[in-house]
């Protein structure tokens, strides 16, 4: 078990970089250290930064360590997946003095076991009682939830942590979510397994990532994603659906869509074609 408050290794921010995220997401350091100010912070990570998977599907380095999703995310103008999401959201709330374990998850373990345990970071914050904290899994939950057994609806869409085998728990995705479900347990980390997984992510041509561009923002009914060259916008009554018709169009969606300064957006572009 990896406890951010507690180690000294990087996993918080240093005090010029804590300040620097707080500016980016546009929140100010709380005042208190309690559930309505994790969940405050919660929402302004996911409505400032895009989910995105970019760097996978390009073939360009990633990293696990939340320094490397600092200097993407906030000095960078990128988004990140869930190791990058969930990194660099863990590290500030250790910074600020939150009490914060990263777990190893394992989303579709319901359905490809535990083969598939380290592809998902998410987090516990320990307050009146432990919370889960997911910034991570594209398209699910806007606000912290008590780590605890039962129903979850946020925005009108509905989500649930119920128990799984071998003393896990398994966090339901909404209906329309791209992951349908990751099972993680509440003292469960392995730093091993998640960089193990996020090198078979980044380079396996099995992986979902090196073969489909995932790009996802939240908005503050539901959220607009873009697969390849297909874009919706996702609320909990309904989605509407186009296509992205050039390399001009593209360059602008990310730029204005999904606010990504992306590197040679023209690359990506041909790549996108070559695969959808």
């Amino acid at each position: 078990m990896t406890n951010l408050a507690a180690s000294p290794s990087g996993m918080a921010l240093a005090p010029g970089q804590l300040d620097a995220y707080l500016a980016r997401i546009g929140a100010a350091r709380p005042t208190a250290l309690d559930a309505a100010s994790l969940s405050t912070l919660h929402r302004a990570h996911l409505m400032a930064f895009t989910w995105e998977a970019l760097d996978a599907f390009m073939g360009w380095p990633t990293s696990i360590a939340p320094a490397a999703a600092y200097a993407k995310m906030v000095e960078g103008r990128r988004g990140g997946w869930c190791y990058e999401m969930n990194g660099l959201f863990g590290a500030a709330l250790a910074a600020l003095g939150f009490r914060v374990t990263r777990l190893c998850g394992g989303v579709h373990r319901e359905t490809l076991g535990n083969n598939v345990v380290g592809n998902h970071l998410t987090l516990r914050v320990d307050l009146d009682r432990p919370y889960l904290a997911e910034v991570g899994l594209a398209d699910a939950i806007v606000e912290p939830v008590p780590l605890a057994v039962g129903p979850i609806r946020q925005r009108g869409f509905d989500f649930s942590i119920v128990p799984a085998d071998g003393g896990w728990l398994r966090f339901r995705n909404h209906a329309r979510g791209m992951a349908p479900s990751f099972d993680f347990r509440p003292d469960h980390s392995d730093e091993t397994a998640m960089e193990a997984t996020r090198c078979w992510l980044t380079q396996d041509p099995g992986s979902p990532f090196t073969h489909a561009l995932a790009i996802l923002r939240h908005t503050a009914d539901g959220y607009v994603a873009l697969k390849n060259d297909g874009l919706c916008r996702v609320t909990a009554d309904g989605v509407s659906e186009q296509r992205i018709t050039g390399a001009d169009h593209f360059a602008d969606t990310l730029q204005t869509v999904f606010q990504l300064d992306v590197p040679e957006p023209g690359r990506v572009w041909d790549r996108v074609r070559a695969v959808a």
